[in-house]
């Protein structure tokens, strides 16, 4: 496995981090904005992200695009819409995402309406329904990467400009330490969960869910440290409800409630 993006992916990564840097919420207010939702809205699904699998691209890059999703905290639809997508091209059929997929599902916000098990995996074959697996958790590990990321920037940018005793925190070892442990998970993370979208295609269907299993508890472990971690760096500001640290977790718990992994399910060791 060769891990360095192609040209492609880097242009379809700046381009999802394009939308969720103008759109996102910037603040906990802005989760209320209904015209910024709707403006998103509109952005996503102009761009086709939501159609990746059936237009061709690879389970790389439906992580790609779901990474920086969960970086900037976009909140509409595209894990949803997206597996659905990548279940209707498998069966076969021409069926459009907006009619197929429920449209309230975003990890932001709230689970309420997803379907973990569609009644209609009961018509592929046991590989297709495995890679669709496959498929959701690696997505969902790489949604939790990207919320890893976007929460370690928040705090480093909050390090940078808090001062204490003169200096701003971020130039004490103690936090500059815990800013540096929550990057190295970050790196981790971001490998074993590029391998793990890459194996959804690649590797035998059976290796793709041991990898993509590997990779949801891998990340979700290192993830709940990182976020963690960022709402001690903000201190007090930290556990307020105007900080977005908060949002960050509760995205990060979301993504690991939907598609669950568990330690028994793997056939090799990890503690």
């Amino acid at each position: 496995m060769d891990v360095r993006l192609t040209s492609e992916q880097r242009q379809l990564r700046d381009a999802a981090a394009e939308v969720a840097g103008d759109l996102g919420p910037g603040s906990v207010a802005d989760l209320d904005d209904s015209g910024r939702l709707a403006r998103l809205e509109k952005a996503v699904d102009a761009t086709g992200f939501r159609t990746l699998r059936s237009d061709g691209a690879s389970a790389v890059e439906v992580a790609i695009v779901a990474e920086e999703f969960g970086r900037g905290l976009v909140d509409v639809p595209y894990l949803g819409p997206v597996l659905s997508d990548d279940l209707q091209r498998r069966l076969g059929r021409d069926v459009a995402v907006a009619d197929t997929a429920p449209q309230s599902v975003d990890l932001t916000g709230s689970l309420t309406g997803v379907v973990e098990s569609p009644a209609e995996l009961s018509e592929l074959s046991e590989e297709d329904s495995g890679r669709w697996y496959a498929l959701a958790l690696a997505a969902t590990a790489a949604d939790i990467v990207g919320a890893a990321r976007g929460t370690h920037a928040l705090a480093t940018e909050y390090a940078k400009v808090r001062e204490q005793y003169g200096a701003a925190i971020g130039s004490y070892q103690a936090v500059a330490h815990l800013l540096a442990e929550s990057l190295a998970l970050i790196e981790g993370s971001i490998s074993v969960s590029r391998h793990a979208a890459w194996a959804v295609d690649e590797l035998p269907v059976a290796e793709a869910v041991e990898a993509a299993r590997i990779a949801k508890i891998y990340c979700a472990r290192a993830a709940m440290t990182v976020c963690e971690t960022s709402i001690q760096v903000h201190g007090g500001i930290g556990n307020t409800w105007e900080c977005l640290a908060h949002i960050y977790l509760r995205r990060v718990l979301a993504a690991t409630e939907a598609w669950p992994a568990k330690l028994e399910e793997l056939t090799i060791g990890l503690s």
